[in-house]
């Protein structure tokens, strides 16, 4: 099997070098790129597996990159990588099209247990999903946990479905409102946190110390289909 592709658009020096040496490291073929245009020539030139994508770049910055990569139809993970904690910038980024962000200073360790998640699942959509003693039948519209058929809501089984067709995926509020309930539908953000807490109470071992369906504070939500290598910014 050949080593993944990695693009790094980043500005700081320092910090590319570290990324590159820990990326290779661990066996993935790395390009860099300096500043926004390199980086939005390079991803649309040779698409990469994953980006690591600063959002403050000279020339373009990292949203317009992600709008002008989603808007050619390109599909692969995209992580962004601020200096800024506010939850705007973070959820315009996610709104944009990226799939997950760490904030700077970060944990290499996080970085590098995000990045090998999301290539590990290689964004193919099985028929069935199993995660924790749960088995999920798209085709039969059934969800079995231990063996035991649980009842979902029409809403809930669009939900759940909606996560793990995103598994690992940090989601707004918003994206979540827009892929279940649909545009136009004139629901708040609170539908998306009760029809949570049902799917949790029906899921989760203890609803109230989520292992799956976890809450990344003022955002919206992560689904991890498994326990994840490191928890980083999301929370419970």
């Amino acid at each position: 099997m050949s080593a993944h592709k990695i693009l790094v658009v980043e500005d700081d020096p320092v910090l590319v070098r570290g990324l590159r040496d820990n990326l290779e490291a661990c066996g993935y073929l790395v390009r860099t790129a300096k500043d926004g245009e390199q980086g939005l020539g390079a991803l649309l030139r040779e698409p990469p597996d994953l980006v690591l994508l600063d959002l403050m770049l000279p020339k373009l910055d990292g949203y317009e990159i992600c709008r002008r990569a989603r808007q050619q139809g390109l599909t692969l993970p995209i992580i962004m990588l601020t200096a800024r904690g506010q939850e705007d910038d973070i959820v315009r980024g996610l709104e944009l099209g990226a799939d997950d962000y760490v904030t700077k200073p970060f944990s290499i360790r996080e970085l590098l247990a995000r990045v090998r998640a999301f290539l590990r699942r290689q964004w193919t959509e099985p028929p069935v999903y199993e995660f924790g003693g749960c088995r999920l039948d798209l085709a039969a519209c059934k969800l079995f946990r231990d063996g035991r058929e649980l009842a979902l809501t029409a809403k809930e089984f669009r939900l759940l479905e909606f996560f793990l067709h995103r598994r690992g995926r940090a989601l707004t509020r918003d994206t979540i409102l827009d892929g279940v309930w649909g545009r136009g539908v004139f629901v708040t953000d609170r539908s998306v946190d009760r029809c949570v807490t049902t799917l949790r109470a029906k899921l989760e071992a203890d609803p109230h110390n989520p292992r799956f369906i976890r809450t990344i504070r003022d955002i919206g939500y992560r689904f991890e289909p498994e326990d994840p290598d490191a928890q980083g910014a999301s929370g419970k």
